[in-house]
């Protein structure tokens, strides 16, 4: 929902904004350093009345259209693709019940270049199942790939992820306050999350429990499209198994500049 939902951005966090879940909506283009303008999909049942649940499943593990047309991996497909297929479904029994947003989205522009190139993108799912323990390292890689931990924090290349450099961040994206880096969220000690017990790990998360938490206004200064308040929705237990796994990845030094605010 933090990419298909309206946010605003005037406020830390970047909130979601009342009456716009799962509208769709959101630009993504030359502000997030992307080879064309992309706009999220209104998931909706306005607009996902006439589908079925087969063409939903298709478009969101294999990147695939109900017009056939290919989607833009950053709409991370390839890690729904391997989710458990109970958990996809749910979600798809969970979209029909959101509030319908009449809202009608622009056609996304890729590049020219891409245009040929995306046709080779989709792929067929390759469902697994959820691992048993829910803890742990395994667990652990379950929910990363499942909440695209990688697709900011790893900086892209003509729109895929930088293999080499996974979780290190310094994906860039204007603001418009100035420009966000998505944080280093290997286990460097030194620019990364070496250093960090899972206590501090998983209180980060949960500084920004709703139930708690009101994202204050921002102005020009530093704001984040990291979704917190959504995160922090999740179990501590979920939580700490991420942090279990983000501790096994490869460490890249890598040392990120946060936020760069406009020069006056």
């Amino acid at each position: 929902m933090d990419c298909h939902s309206r946010r605003d951005y005037n406020r830390l966090g970047g909130p979601v904004v009342s009456g716009t879940v799962g509208g769709g909506g959101e630009e993504f283009g030359k502000n997030y350093g992307l080879p064309g303008t992309y706009y999220a999909k209104n998931i909706t049942p306005f607009a996902l009345k006439n589908w079925s649940d087969t063409e939903l499943l298709l478009a969101m593990t294999a990147g695939v259209s109900k017009d056939g047309k290919p989607l833009f991996p950053l709409m991370p497909y390839a890690n729904y693709g391997k989710m458990d297929e109970s958990d996809a479904l749910a979600i798809l029994a969970y979209l029909r019940t959101l509030e319908p947003v009449e809202n009608i989205i622009p056609e996304s522009k890729p590049i020219a270049p891409l245009k040929l190139a995306m046709k080779m993108m989709p792929h067929k799912a390759r469902f697994q199942p959820m691992p048993r323990q829910k803890t742990g390292v395994e667990y652990g890689r379950y929910l990363v790939t499942m909440a695209g931990c990688a697709d900011c924090h790893t900086k892209r290349a003509m729109g895929g992820l930088a293999k080499k450099a996974a979780f290190a961040g310094g994906t860039e994206i204007r603001m418009a306050g100035g420009t966000l880096r998505t944080a280093n969220i290997t286990p460097d000690l030194e620019t990364g999350i070496g250093a960090w017990t899972k206590d501090a790990f998983i209180r980060r998360f949960k500084t920004y429990d709703p139930a708690t938490f009101s994202a204050p206004e921002v102005g020009s200064g530093f704001n984040t499209v990291m979704p917190w308040s959504m995160y922090a929705g999740m179990s501590e237990q979920d939580l700490g198994a991420i942090y279990e796994y983000l501790k096994t990845v490869k460490p890249v030094r890598n040392n990120v500049v946060i936020f760069s605010g406009i020069k006056q």
